[in-house]
């Protein structure tokens, strides 16, 4: 296995006329290779919601449901950064593939197994396996990036990237309709997507590899001519997991105040994504079907709001990415407070700030990852981005399930806004604490 996942040895440098082209048709094809691989992952990530309405009829409680898929948020947290540390000193075609493939085959189990659907400890411990390896998409997917894509055009790319994840998590739902019109029975909403998955990883494989040099290219920072200040032709050499975690992960002040930062983002996140069919069924009187629409509005509200967010940190902040969360941070604010002050009645408004909401929030949650991936060598990329989804997951996911639960239980909605506004004003404040690292990094020959 060990041999399996190292990275490939560096190839003889191609003859110079060859190397735009093979760079060119390389960065596309690759870029393609994490985009459907990413978007793989989302079709063995949420599918337990889907059964749930099933195994209620089964007898199981909704809460008992809650907690087995509150499995998934706790081990891909844990994954993201751990597996992390394996995956910068891993091939990243490999590592990509294989966690794709094993989530495949861990949902492709849970719904033809019978077994493994017979209690809720054992589901509870199959969907922490699967949280387990979905945690290995996104390390390698920064590893690819950051050693194809350079600073200055990394936020752009990165944002067309992270669409994946809406296109995965959209063709969900089809894919479970069309999986029980086909084989008539409902275990097909895990096994029908699983099947799938499994041949993305395998396309996934043929479309990936793992470094320029590794192709017989030079690094990207020589071919684009963009090299941070910082830039050091060491950070090309593989480092240990013990320099990865502790030279240049946890002993960076930086990453630490982005992580917390992605918690109070990522509490906003879902603090609106998962209660706003409850919110809107019990403040504001939505049916189910306008819940619902309101709901997929704010998901794929995102995909345009991300992709502007990239192109506004590349273009018009020159590759910073302080500026920009800060900016959409604040209009998120705005939105939410319209979103909870709106009056009951005025429908349109509340789908309105709530499309707003989405268009905003999945910004600075890309970017966040694009800073992590800035603020350390390219060779310890993963790590450090995992190191912010694992505070994001643990702290700003958990949190908004149990935290806004507790709260509006015990003190109504209003309390729960007010703790949504203030989770913006930290991300904020966290965030402007690296605005002159980055000036200094990138702007200090400008």
């Amino acid at each position: 296995m060990i041999g399996i996942l190292k990275p490939p040895s560096h190839k003889e440098l191609l003859p110079q006329e060859k190397i735009e082209p093979t760079y060119k048709r390389l960065r596309f094809q690759i870029f393609m290779g994490i985009f459907i691989g990413y978007a793989g992952y989302y079709l063995v990530r949420k599918n337990f919601s889907l059964v749930m309405p099933d195994l209620i009829d089964m007898g199981y409680s909704r809460g008992s449901l809650g907690i087995i898929a509150a499995a998934v948020s706790i081990s891909y947290g844990l994954s993201k950064f751990l597996m992390a540390g394996v995956s910068d000193r891993s091939n990243a075609r490999v590592f990509l593939s294989l966690g794709l493939l094993l989530s495949g085959l861990t949902i492709l189990s849970l719904g033809t197994m019978p077994l493994l659907t017979s209690s809720v400890a054992i589901m509870f411990a199959v969907m922490f396996v699967n949280g387990w390896f979905q945690g290995m998409g996104w390390p390698p997917s920064g590893r690819v990036m950051v050693h194809w894509f350079s600073t200055k055009e990394r936020g752009t790319k990165m944002s067309i990237w992270n669409v994946a994840h809406n296109v995965g998590g959209g063709l969900i739902g089809p894919l479970a309709i069309l999986g029980v019109a086909i084989f008539g029975d409902w275990h097909s909403k895990l096994y029908f997507p699983a099947m799938i998955a499994i041949v993305v990883s395998f396309i996934a494989y043929l479309l990936i590899r793992d470094t320029p040099q590794s192709c017989g290219l030079p690094n990207i920072e020589k071919f684009k001519n963009d090299y941070p200040k910082d830039y050091n032709e060491n950070y090309e050499k593989e480092f240990t997991t013990k320099e990865i975690f502790f030279k240049y992960v946890l002993n960076n002040k930086f990453l630490w105040l982005i992580a917390i930062a992605n918690i109070m983002v990522y509490l906003v996140r879902y603090g609106v994504l998962d209660w706003a069919p409850t919110y809107l069924k019990e403040a504001k009187d939505f049916s189910i079907s306008e819940s619902g629409w309101a709901y997929f509005a704010y998901e794929y509200a995102g995909i345009p709001g991300t992709l502007l967010c990239g192109w506004i940190s590349d273009k018009v902040f020159k590759g910073r990415r302080a500026p920009a969360i800060v900016i959409y941070m604040l209009l998120v604010m705005v939105a939410i407070y319209i979103y909870w002050q709106n009056p009951q009645g005025q429908v349109w408004i509340d789908n309105v700030a709530l499309i707003a909401i989405g268009f905003l929030i999945y910004g600075p949650v890309m970017l966040i990852g694009v800073q992590a991936l800035d603020l350390v060598p390219k060779k310890a990329a993963g790590t450090a981005a995992g190191l912010t989804g694992l505070f994001g997951y643990l702290g700003g996911a958990l949190g908004a399930n149990i935290a806004i639960g507790f709260i509006v239980d015990h003190m109504g909605w209003d309390a729960a806004f007010i703790l949504m506004l203030a989770a913006c004003v930290l991300a904020i404040v966290f965030t402007m604490f690296t605005w002159n690292a980055e000036k200094k990094r990138l702007l200090a020959d400008s």
